[in-house]
């Protein structure tokens, strides 16, 4: 692996497929890997040209989280909570991040530690038959400090997270799926193929509907319910004042879309 880019990336389209490749360490990310991941994110977000990405490991598994050999050498990040804001730099790169466009995981093998917490930051979550999910770090000590105390309450309720933050205990793909964990399931070995799909789905659909209402979304959290109210509204006037919705509206008169079908 000396030498090889710890990240890596591949343009389909309108689709960014991001690729962590530190195989020989099941992809746990360093502190170089965690600022490439961060920086490839931004740009991502900034490309005009780009709707939609995809997380994924090399070599069979996702992430396994922070390269705790890296740690015990010396590769020390900045934690001050001063540090600990929206938009920054995390100790796993990318996961403060909020941003405009939807991002899938595609997990084979192990994503555990910090490696949940980088799915748990993606919007879907696909899961490949014989992965594991887990807070393995609470045998060793390391703390959840990527919103993963934060995220996997909301995603899967407070019952079901404290089963396993409090145990550390491996997830596997099928009760992934069956407890909201995991958005899709696919074939040992077909979770990025899958994942493609589904980007591919999600990028040929209306982008500013779509991400006016995946914003709304994200920002409901930290309003109450009438000022959520209020920002639902605002995005969607937005949405509209776009012109979006007329074509929508004149595609659907004229007979496209019904019954669920997809748009041409």
């Amino acid at each position: 692996m000396s030498g090889e880019p710890s990240i890596l990336t591949e343009t389909d389209g309108p689709v960014l497929i991001v690729t962590i490749n530190r195989p020989d360490r099941r992809n746990a990310v360093d502190s170089a890997t965690a600022k490439d991941l961060f920086e490839t994110f931004k740009e991502f977000d900034a490309n005009k040209n780009l709707s939609v990405a995809i997380l994924t490991g090399a070599g069979g598994n996702f992430c396994a989280g922070a390269d705790l050999k890296a740690l015990a050498s010396g590769d020390q990040r900045d934690l001050s909570t001063d540090k600990a804001a929206m938009n920054t730099l995390a100790p796993m790169g990318p996961t403060r991040l909020r941003f405009t466009k939807p991002v899938i995981a595609a997990v084979e093998g192990y994503a555990v530690a910090g490696g949940i917490e980088l799915a748990l930051w993606c919007d879907l979550r696909v899961a490949a038959e014989g992965c594991v999910f887990g807070v393995f770090c609470r045998r060793f000590g390391v703390p959840l400090i990527d919103l993963g105390t934060v995220r996997l309450p909301r995603l899967i309720g407070h019952s079901r997270a404290m089963d396993l933050i409090l145990t550390g205990r491996p997830v596997s793909a099928q009760e992934a799926f069956d407890i909201g964990l995991a958005n899709r399931m696919a074939p040992k070995g077909g979770a990025l193929a899958a994942a493609r799909t589904l980007a591919g789905e999600i990028a040929a659909l209306p982008q500013k509907c779509l991400r006016n209402d995946r914003q709304s979304a994200f920002e409901q959290w930290d309003l109450p319910e009438e000022d959520a109210m209020r920002n639902e509204m605002r995005r969607g006037l937005q949405t509209i004042a776009s012109g979006e919705t007329a074509s929508g509206a004149a595609a659907f008169t004229g007979g496209a879309g019904r019954g669920g079908a997809k748009r041409d």
